[in-house]
């Protein structure tokens, strides 16, 4: 199909953080003349600019043109004003860079009057199951597609993957992986194997400083987005494949089995600042876990493993051989993701790199989107 023939795809951007502010720097670097889309609206927490008729431009001061609107968001209205769009012939697409619950809850109404989603917001696909499964029924009653790439490893290709894994009819047995870029940092600096080290309160002290952490430490020692991206792969494997698993209808993230590291007396502190400052009460827990490892001639890592086979889905700390590509592959705050199938038998296919980040989480945002050209 000759550029001059291909469809355009309207484009509206809700969430215009780090995440969001990037992929409409990304989007409108395509060259304007090989460019599927047409970026028509903006929405951030407070203002918003929609016009269908004069699409955002390469070069155009789209953030002063939001920041001066006087026009607050109205997510009736946009669903409205896209749904006239696809009414007339157009395709349609919403990006939620947020994550919000509220935004999450209106999908279904989206995908209902024919607006694809794309998403790297985790709440939809991991939240309660009735949820993802009116999205399910309003995406195959319209045909509007919902891509959410980057809910899981940023813009590494791990969706995708498993579900090219699940619709050509391999049998998936388990996927493991280390699936959050802080605990990652952490484990790689704390745990290398040797019986001593740093102190699990410095190296998070560290990873806070170095903004790998969330502003309060305890948000990504209690395992929850580990968990959220487990649901998600969870649900993706069930909703697709053509065989019957063993796995839960987890009815939310919270029924996966996942181990907190935030020690006890800790739970419930408001405050970072306390937690980091009360942390090294609890060092020598963590240094005898690392010394029992390494007498084993293991590693710590916080993983999340999806065992279909025996219908367990967990995440916790475990050990790891030195040998092993979670010992051995990871760097800084990489994921690594492995999927072990009947096909791919005794050697797992691998997914590894770089897991949190804007620019990457913007390129597979982007990437979902030329999906739908």
């Amino acid at each position: 199909m000759s550029v001059a023939t291909t469809p355009k795809i309207y484009v509206a951007v809700v969430g215009v953080g780090l995440v969001g502010a990037e992929l409409v720097e990304q989007l409108l670097a395509i060259p304007q003349q090989t460019s599927p889309f047409r970026l028509i609206s903006l929405s951030s927490s407070s203002r918003t600019i929609f016009d269908a008729e004069n699409p955002i431009q390469t070069g155009s001061s789209w953030k002063e043109k939001l920041t001066t609107s006087n026009q607050r968001p109205d997510f009736q209205l946009l669903t409205k004003q896209l749904a006239a769009l696809v009414a007339s012939g157009q395709k349609v697409a919403i990006v939620d860079n947020t994550s919000s619950d509220d935004i999450a809850k209106l999908y279904p109404g989206w995908l209902e009057n024919g607006i694809s989603i794309v998403t790297p917001n985790k709440k939809a696909y991991s939240g309660e199951l009735d949820l993802y499964e009116k999205i399910i029924s309003a995406s195959k009653a319209s045909g509007a597609r919902f891509l959410n790439e980057s809910t899981v490893g940023a813009g590494l290709p791990v969706i995708s993957t498993l579900k090219e894994l699940v619709a050509t009819g391999d049998r998936v047995v388990k996927i493991e992986g280390v699936f959050s870029g802080t605990m990652s940092y952490i484990f790689n600096n704390f745990s290398t194997g040797a019986a001593d080290g740093p102190a699990f309160s410095s190296v998070v002290s560290v990873a806070r400083e170095k903004g790998y952490t969330e502003p309060h430490p305890a948000d990504d020692l209690n395992g929850f987005d580990v968990a959220r991206k487990l649901t998600i792969l969870t649900r993706t494997i069930t909703t697709g494949s053509h065989i019957p698993t063993a796995l839960p209808a987890l009815q939310t993230f919270a029924f996966v089995k996942t181990e907190s590291l935030i020690p006890k007396p800790l739970e419930g502190i408001p405050s970072g600042d306390e937690f980091v400052s009360r942390l090294p009460e609890f060092d020598a827990h963590f240094a005898k876990l690392r010394s029992e490892a390494s007498a084993e001639g293991k590693v710590l890592r916080f993983v999340g493993v999806v065992d279909v086979a025996g219908g367990v889905v967990k995440a916790g700390l475990e050990k790891y051989s030195t040998s092993h590509p979670f010992a051995t592959s990871l760097g800084g705050s990489d994921n690594i993701i492995m999927f072990h199938t009947e096909r791919y038998g005794a050697r797992p296919l691998i997914v590894q790199g770089a897991g949190a980040g804007a620019a990457v989480t913007a390129m597979g945002v982007l990437g979902d989107l030329f999906k739908l050209a």
